[in-house]
């Protein structure tokens, strides 16, 4: 009888096992505020989750890297792959490895180049990098009267988003409504607040004057108001806009230091490409594109953002 029950329990185990969805996530790299919370929110769903076994990777930045652990999930038979692309102009080839293998793949937060040939087993799960940039530079547009100089912080530009950011500037300072800024310097500072802080200590050393800061995001825009902090120049003086909303751009915002920011859901995405993971491992049939909306984000509504990102 024991035997029985035994090899009973041992085939229910078994068979709870053998249903279990596993997920593996490539990340681009996890020394990244926005990727931070990416990360977490992904674990924290897959956590809320029966049977759900989700196991993360670091690429460290690496395209090689990140290449090599979709290979290795492929090997392990996972169910399906959650990737943010290290460079999204690569992401032919990961798409290529996964679907030979017959496994799903959701990107997650940078647009693919390949969005528009996608395998019907993979998606994308982000916000509408459209929306980013133009909500921010509008709102600075509107806090500028329309007039000034401008200096832009871009992004990685092997990154897709920082490239459409930077277009979203342009595209609205060319309105008629903005065309009074000019932009006097636009360099990447790749995303970080220390390349932040550095590329803005240049332009200061350099004697260049401007009106606003426009960065790719909140790290760069921390970044810039440090140099200019530690220079002396006068936050009342400056217009500074980044995008994602992080904790730390809240308090900046707080203080009076940063003025616009976009809120970019890092959760929601995190959560939604788990979701787009496991409907496409059971065979479900899901859009190509799902976007999880971007929110202007202002000294005014600042408090309904502070405990998301």
């Amino acid at each position: 009888m024991k035997k029985f029950i035994i090899g009973s329990v041992m085939a229910v185990l078994m068979s709870t096992a053998a249903h279990a969805e596993t997920i593996g996530a490539s990340m681009a790299v996890f020394d990244d505020k926005f990727g931070t919370v990416l990360r977490n929110g992904m674990e924290d769903y897959a956590k809320s989750l029966d049977g759900v076994e989700l196991q993360i990777e670091d690429a460290l930045n690496d395209v090689a890297k990140q290449q090599s652990q979709i290979q290795n999930f492929i090997a392990a038979g996972v169910d399906a792959i959650i990737v943010q692309p290290v460079d999204t102009d690569a992401t032919v080839v990961l798409s290529k490895l996964a679907a030979d293998a017959g496994i799903p793949l959701v990107y997650v937060n940078r647009l693919p180049v390949n969005i528009d040939t996608l395998p019907e087993t993979q998606a994308f799960v982000a916000s509408n990098e459209v929306d980013s940039g133009t909500l921010q530079t509008k709102e600075m547009c509107r806090l500028l009267k329309g007039k000034g100089k401008a200096v832009v912080m871009m992004g990685e530009l092997s990154n897709e988003a920082a490239r459409m950011r930077t277009k979203d500037v342009h595209d609205v300072l060319a309105t008629d409504e903005c065309k009074g800024i000019e932009i006097v310097q636009e360099q990447t500072a790749n995303w970080q607040r220390t390349q932040g802080t550095d590329l803005m200590t240049n332009w200061l050393s350099s004697g260049l004057e401007f009106d606003a800061v426009i960065a790719n995001n909140d790290e760069m825009a921390i970044g810039a108001i440090q140099a200019l902090k530690a220079a002396g120049r006068s936050m009342d003086s400056v217009v500074i806009g980044g995008i994602d909303a992080t904790d730390d751009a809240l308090y900046a915002m707080a203080a009076g230091d940063l003025d616009v920011t976009v809120f970019q859901d890092a959760v929601g995405q995190g959560k939604g490409s788990i979701d787009a993971a496991l409907k496409l491992a059971k065979g479900e049939a899901l859009e190509r594109k799902l976007y999880i909306p971007f929110v202007l984000v202002t000294k005014g509504n600042m408090a309904e953002f502070q405990v998301k990102n």
